[in-house]
């Protein structure tokens, strides 16, 4: 397993589909996400442990380094 880490990945909203990329945090979960676009609120799907990796197209940096997430 690789020790690289990305850190920007594409959150699609699923009620508007609008995607915007963003710099995901490396020392925090985010457990809620504001769609600027339809102004919905995300909250990670059922057994997520963030928005990133439940909408995002790159999952949360713990998860990519194989670690348990918050």
């Amino acid at each position: 397993m690789s020790n690289t880490v990305v850190l920007k990945s594409t959150v699609t909203c699923p009620n508007c589909e609008f995607q915007k990329e963003e710099i995901m945090p490396t020392d925090a979960c985010q457990f809620f996400y504001d769609c600027e676009n339809c102004k919905n609120i995300l909250k990670p799907l059922e057994g997520d442990c963030c928005v990133y990796c439940s909408y995002g197209s790159i999952k949360c940096p713990p998860i990519q380094l194989g670690a348990i997430c918050c």
